[in-house]
């Protein structure tokens, strides 16, 4: 009796072994896009459980290995992760909370998987929806966010943390630290420089990465030496590559000079080898440069360009397009010599971003789309932005990169995302073609994977002709 009961354990042990094991969904035969390495690994099968990759590996061992509930043939399409915007605002007023909140599904519908909401007045419904999106109740890319940032007294921004003393400094960081944020966005546009410098030490110190503006009385090097972690925009590494930016900047803080004329002291006096060595002492220094390109070419062509017609105009809604009309007034009271001075800083711009990755700063790749910045759609922003690098000169892998790899290094989460390998999230896109020869490619996106959720071209279709409904 005992030898029968000894081998029917042994016969249900070896049974079992044998088994398959449970997974939601296989990706199958699909080739896998290796951003870090620029390759693609041809006939490979991703199993997904939950919110998590479980194993990637050759289809033949895959299939084999693993009983799914859901399995997707994706033979001759390519799966990479999604997309990362690192510098997004969703703001405009209490009034505009359901026009930007109607845009979350949006970014899905284009493969952005995470956003980096880079503050403005509406964050207590952000963060509420940074913990909806983290527990399944709501339809959205991943948010990280800043909260309320920090700035001085009586700025142009609303919804900002004022402070101009050390203890109200402390204060804030205390407020934003109870609001559990991401990181800490500092601006530049009535902050002193001191009380500027503080607020980064004080981040440092408590274990908080910053983001800023840098003020023009201040050098870029003071700023990343006192702790800055991230520069946002790629005029302020024009400023950097100028020999002239303490004494232009001195002049700005005296008042002697406008902040227009600083701006274009500093374009005109750029110097390429100055400004690879001033690139390379801050790529040691370990500072992060979200670019915002794109942001830049579409201000300094709103004279040139009729955007009436943009297809990424029908999902903002009346509130949010109105809040467009800002800059677009402002572009069209510029003079001829103003709006010369647009087009060369961009075109520098554009020069610029090449070396900034010949230097070794890491890209963030960001749109700073959303409320007040005119026809920089959500979602569709994040394309063009790529598009953007590679036009100024970076690979597609390198385009890559900036949107997949470099936003979880900056926020500390590489363990969850970058790749598609077990362990990983499973925030994925199944695209049609290669993204590693034509970054274009990551606009022909056949499903995406969100959390776990298989969502079809179908699906995302529907996402969009909804956001389209509710805009109108």
């Amino acid at each position: 009796m005992r030898f029968l009961l000894a081998a029917l354990t042994l016969s249900v042990a070896a049974s079992s072994a044998h088994a398959a094991e449970q997974a939601d969904l296989l990706i199958r035969g699909a080739g896998i896009v290796d951003v870090a390495h620029g390759r693609v690994l041809l006939h490979q099968s991703v199993a997904v459980r939950g919110n998590n990759i479980v194993a990637v590996g050759p289809d033949h061992s895959i299939a084999r290995r693993f009983d799914a509930r859901q399995s997707v043939d994706a033979s001759g399409k390519f799966v990479m992760p999604g997309l990362w915007d690192m510098h997004v605002h969703f703001g405009g007023g209490q009034e505009l909370i359901g026009e930007n909140k109607a845009l979350l599904p949006v970014y899905v519908a284009y493969g952005v998987t995470a956003v980096r909401d880079c503050a403005a007045d509406i964050s207590t419904s952000v963060i509420e929806w940074r913990e909806e999106v983290a527990k399944g109740s709501l339809l959205g890319p991943t948010i990280f966010t800043s909260g309320p940032k920090l700035e001085g007294y009586k700025p142009i921004w609303k919804g900002t943390l004022e402070v101009g003393t050390p203890a109200e400094v402390n204060a804030a960081l205390d407020k934003l630290q109870a609001m559990k944020v991401d990181f800490v966005k500092i601006t530049d546009n009535t902050l002193k420089p001191d009380i500027f410098l503080y607020a980064l030490k004080e981040a440092k110190r408590r274990g908080m990465r910053t983001s800023a503006h840098t003020p023009y009385a201040l050098t870029i090097e003071q700023a990343v030496d006192t702790g800055l972690n991230s520069i946002e925009h790629i005029d302020y590494l024009i400023k950097a590559g100028s020999p002239r930016e303490k004494q232009v900047g001195a002049l700005y803080a005296a008042g002697k000079i406008s902040y227009g004329d600083a701006t274009n002291a500093f374009v005109d006096s750029f110097d390429p080898a100055y400004a690879i060595h001033q690139y390379r002492a801050l790529a040691a220094k370990g500072v992060f440069v979200t670019p915002t390109l794109n942001m830049g070419r579409i201000l300094a062509n709103l004279d040139r360009e009729d955007h009436s017609k943009d297809p990424g105009l029908a999902y903002i809604g009346p509130g949010l397009r109105k809040t467009y009309d800002w800059r677009i007034e402002r572009a069209a009271k510029a003079t001829p010599e103003q709006v010369a001075a647009r087009h060369k800083e961009y075109d520098l711009s554009a020069r610029v971003l090449p070396m900034l990755v010949e230097a070794g700063i890491p890209i963030l790749a960001g749109t700073d789309a959303g409320y007040l910045n005119s026809f920089n759609y959500p979602g569709e922003g994040l394309h063009e932005e790529l598009e953007r690098y590679v036009e100024a000169g970076l690979t597609p892998q390198q385009a890559l990169a900036s949107a997949i790899l470099t936003g979880p290094r900056f926020l500390g989460h590489s363990d969850r995302y970058g790749s598609v390998t077990a362990g990983k999230a499973a925030d994925l896109l199944v695209l049609d073609a290669n993204p590693l020869k034509s970054v274009a490619a990551t606009r022909g996106i056949n499903a995406v994977v969100l959390h776990g959720r298989l969502l079809d071209r179908a699906a995302l279709d529907k996402l969009l002709a909804d956001a389209k409904a509710g805009a109108r």
